[in-house]
């Protein structure tokens, strides 16, 4: 007989077991098995998997973190992009509305000309009440020529350059404006106070002047033309024993809110200051 090795039958044996398990598991009768083998395996991987992705991303977080700044970069700059067209629009729309308002003004009085100019400074000093606007001599403007905007008198001009002038509102202390009231009739001089209040004087006694009555240029002292709306009475103050009655108007203008002011090119002041 031959003699096998030791080796050899353990091999043969281990085949034979390999082959005898698949023929089995083949058959279906090792699944208990199997399923009693797999459960711990199962576990083990379930509780190692989280652990291997964890540690996969943040092997991989400082490229993320780098593409989200990236990013985050991009959209801020995107946003500061949109925000300064919305103010640009924005400031475009108002300016066609007061173009558009402008337009309707000087439609009312086709009889004058008209120069329009912006507003490109202040005055200072709280005593004095005046702009500066980008038009001059250069443009046809000359001292006295009233300003006005679409709501009505802004003031006139007192100072003129080659490219800039002057002007001075008629909230000024300094300045007075003839004036009339719509309703009664009655004829009066504005006064600006220190404290900003813009009153009528030297309205006669026997005139009935009432809140809400509207205040225009007379065209008296032939320093404005005539029918400028200058303002809206508020109160009144009326002392039987004075000679004339008194009048507080709210401005037509908001001299807050001057832009682009239009000047009356057209019209020559009967007095002016004489050139210094």
């Amino acid at each position: 007989m031959p003699r096998f090795s030791p080796r050899a039958l353990i091999t043969a044996c281990l085949l034979l077991l390999a082959l005898s398990v698949l023929i089995l598991s083949q058959a279906g009768y090792l699944r208990p098995v199997e399923g009693l083998a797999l459960r711990p395996l199962a576990a083990l991987q379930g509780a190692i998997a989280p652990r291997l992705a964890a540690l996969r991303d943040l092997a991989s977080s400082p490229g993320d973190v780098a593409t989200l700044r990236g990013r985050n970069a991009e959209l801020e700059a995107e946003v500061a992009r949109l925000q300064q067209e919305v103010i640009t629009l924005r400031e475009q729309a108002a300016e066609v509305d007061t173009l558009a308002a402008l337009l309707n003004f000087a439609r009312g009085a086709p009889q004058n000309r008209y120069v329009a100019s912006r507003v490109i400074g202040s005055d200072t000093s709280p005593f004095l009440r005046a702009l500066w606007i980008d038009a001059g001599t250069d443009d046809g403007l000359a001292r006295g020529m009233p300003v006005v905007n679409q709501a009505g008198l802004v003031g006139r001009i007192i100072e003129v350059y080659p490219s800039a002038s002057r002007l001075a509102l008629i909230t000024d202390p300094e300045e007075a404006v003839n004036v009339r009231l719509q309703d009664s009739r009655a004829d009066g001089v504005t006064s600006a106070q220190p404290n900003g209040e813009l009153r009528i004087d030297l309205i006669d006694q026997d005139a009935e002047v009432v809140p809400g009555e509207l205040v225009l240029t007379s065209g008296l002292g032939g320093n404005y033309p005539a029918q400028i709306p200058v303002g809206q009475v508020i109160s009144v103050r009326r002392r039987d024993f004075e000679v004339f009655q008194q009048a507080v108007i709210t401005p037509s203008v908001d001299f807050e809110d001057l832009e682009i002011l239009l000047v009356v090119t057209s019209f020559a002041p009967l007095t002016t200051q004489p050139e210094p």
